[in-house]
């Protein structure tokens, strides 16, 4: 049995943000597979489907960003999941837009999502597969661009890369990561994302259930500093 965890902060309102492709890599699979009904259970959305003879767990964590581990720690248990039978697939800005790059192991980089998997999880070998959504202006505050709504461009051009994601997820599930990584890991640069003004991109307003969900310090893996870090007192929804 494989887990496919793709990261995200639920509510309708982070939809179409950059903090929430990993949501969108689930939904392609969860049309792709033709999985069964959705079910709530473990601080997660969980569907069940079966690809190449293994059943798949495809899990979109409920807690938001920063406690994403909790979900994946109780699902591993309960069904008895190694952490070499789970896959994330998770946003970066330190990646240009529309790139992918897939490891089979490694540190959280300063994503927060990746920090509470590895913190839960107690162990880095699991594999991830990371979504690039460029990094953000000067003139913005790195916990509002990654929850702004993105332009209509970028939601079409990253829904394509959410659908490469979710394919390469499932080539580790048959053939590992090597070869994940040979035939989706992105090798020539992409133009970056048009860059907007904050009140011309939708830009996330500060209030206070945005600021709950993720207080950005930084910018996602692989780098120093850190992501959609959020109050432990706001997260035991």
């Amino acid at each position: 049995m494989y887990l496919i965890a793709g990261l995200g902060n639920p509510e309708a309102r982070y939809a179409a943000t950059r903090h929430n492709v990993g949501f969108e890599a689930v939904e392609f699979l969860k049309k792709e597979l033709g999985s069964a009904i959705p079910r709530i259970r473990f601080h997660a959305e969980i569907t069940r489907c079966e690809y190449n003879g293994e059943t798949i767990l495809l899990v979109r964590p409920l807690t938001y960003m920063n406690e994403s581990g909790v979900a994946l720690r109780e699902i591993a248990d309960f069904f008895k999941i190694g952490p070499e039978e789970i896959v994330v697939i998770c946003d970066d800005v330190n990646l240009p837009f529309g790139h992918l790059r897939i490891r089979p192991k490694g540190s959280a980089g300063g994503h927060n999502g990746l920090k509470s998997i590895i913190a839960h999880l107690g162990t880095e070998e699991f594999a991830r597969v990371r979504i690039g959504v460029g990094g953000k202006p000067d003139e913005w505050d790195m916990k509002d661009y990654v929850l702004a709504q993105m332009s209509p461009e970028e939601c079409r051009a990253i829904a394509e890369t959410a659908g490469k994601a979710a394919k390469a997820a499932l080539c580790i599930v048959k053939s590992g990561p090597e070869t994940a990584m040979n035939r989706y890991n992105t090798r020539k640069q992409k133009a970056e994302a048009p860059k907007q003004k904050p009140e011309e991109h939708g830009k996330a307003k500060s209030s206070a259930p945005a600021a709950a969900a993720e207080e950005t310090e930084g910018a996602v893996c692989p780098g120093d500093n850190k992501q959609g870090e959020t109050p432990a007192a706001e997260e035991k929804e």
